[in-house]
């Protein structure tokens, strides 16, 4: 089995890095660039910047922000927001990017997912889920940073996604994200053993137990976490020497 990758997410929003509750009440928390920085000297083993209002006022300002960061962090990092076409992901590939999260436009032509893992390899294709529950055991896909209803079955979207050729699925809680209590344990575990490619999970860490059940309950190949380095409450040596303590396999910082 692979090493689990310990992600930092970064949420842009013009030219700040932003955090929020449950995608919303956003507080600046600091510059892409510096932060980026910051936690790949401090181990990170990617990078994730979603640029949250890229799909309302396109993409400009994320592919800046790439072009400023790529030859300063020697780590894979995947953008997201605002990616419409082929040419926009082949601009973020030729920026620096290593891969693209891909949400809003799949969900609504689904096929640019298969030409995209066509074109450029499936390894560079993320199909991003925003997730919120609705029902026992029942959750729907989100897009445009959790404003918007799809009306797709979030388990079953995401064996869609693997089948158009994505390589990868980023699945955040809009539930759970940012409050710092824990994952969705139960979505993150739908998703995982109804998809055979990897999955990140993102949204709720808030303490060293919350990233190591999340490893362990939910046969996940990477965590995303965000509020507690933004806020200091943990760092990624931290989370990596108290998972390599307890006996889970992580890249050594």
């Amino acid at each position: 089995m692979s090493k689990t990758r310990l992600i930092a997410r970064l949420d842009v929003k013009g030219p700040d890095v932003i955090k929020g509750v449950h995608l919303e009440c956003l507080r600046i928390v600091g510059k892409p660039a510096f932060l980026a920085r910051k936690y790949y000297l401090n181990g990170a083993d990617e990078l994730l910047y979603i640029d949250t209002v890229a799909s309302l006022y396109g993409r400009q300002n994320l592919l800046d922000i790439v072009n400023e960061t790529s030859d300063k962090i020697f780590i894979p990092f995947t953008v997201g927001g605002g990616i419409r076409t082929l040419e926009d992901i082949k601009e973020f590939l030729k920026a620096g990017a290593d891969k693209v999260a891909i949400n809003t436009v799949a969900t609504k032509n689904p096929e640019l997912i298969k030409e995209a893992a066509k074109m450029f390899g499936s390894q560079c294709i993320v199909g991003s889920i925003e997730a919120k529950k609705i029902g026992d055991n029942k959750w729907e896909a989100y897009t445009d940073n959790g404003r918007e209803k799809t009306g797709l079955d979030v388990v079953e979207w995401a064996k869609k996604l693997e089948g158009l050729g994505a390589g990868e699925i980023l699945l955040t809680s809009i539930d759970a994200e940012g409050t710092k209590n824990g994952f969705d344990l139960a979505l993150i575990k739908e998703v995982s053993e109804a998809i055979s490619i990897p999955l990140i999970a993102s949204g709720g860490a808030g303490t060293l137990e919350h990233i190591k059940e999340c490893i362990t309950q939910c046969n996940v190949n990477a965590v995303a976490v965000a509020s507690v380095l933004h806020y200091k409450t943990l760092s990624i040596s931290k989370i990596k020497k108290y998972l390599m303590v307890n006996e889970l396999d992580v890249r050594i910082a």
